[in-house]
């Protein structure tokens, strides 16, 4: 009788860590969406802290004479945002989040909205890479594109 009621306990146990333990993607977008409270609090350390060391950030920019990349550090971001005026509320609105996990790698794809004092600015789409490091999840790189049209308001 001990051994059975040791067995539905420990299965118990099992159970109720699995289904309150978040799942990979869950994590995933837990870091994400920290960075972007970040941003619309303009905490540059809650935003930084998505991030690794190493961390690269890109943009992809479009003008007449052809397409450019555009790269800028995590710090200079954070600092920047950082320096936004308490009257500028600038808001990233993910309209959807295609996850996929293998191990210790993850990417995110996360089309947007951005809107600057609740007024419409631009869309566009994040790629998120991300690398677990000790157990957590952290942005590695991350690419986006910027446009006005072909948005869905």
């Amino acid at each position: 009788m001990k051994s059975k009621f040791s067995g539905i306990l420990c299965l118990l146990l099992l159970v109720s860590t699995v289904s309150f333990s978040q799942s990979e993607p869950e994590q995933i977008k837990e870091v994400i969406n920290a960075m972007f409270d970040g941003m619309r609090d303009k905490n540059a350390d809650q935003i930084k802290a998505a991030f690794s060391e190493q961390a690269i950030m890109q943009t992809i920019v479009k003008k007449p004479e052809g397409t450019s990349i555009a790269s800028n550090s995590v710090e200079e971001f954070a600092t920047q945002i950082g320096k936004i005026p308490e009257s500028t509320q600038l808001d990233e609105r993910l309209t959807d989040y295609i996850i996929q996990v293998d191990g210790d790698m993850a990417t995110a794809w996360t089309p947007y909205e951005f809107y600057v004092n609740e007024e419409f600015s631009h869309c566009g789409v994040n790629s998120f890479q991300l690398v677990k490091f000790d157990g957590k999840w952290k942005i590695v790189y991350i690419i986006d594109t910027r446009r006005k049209e072909a948005c869905v308001e």
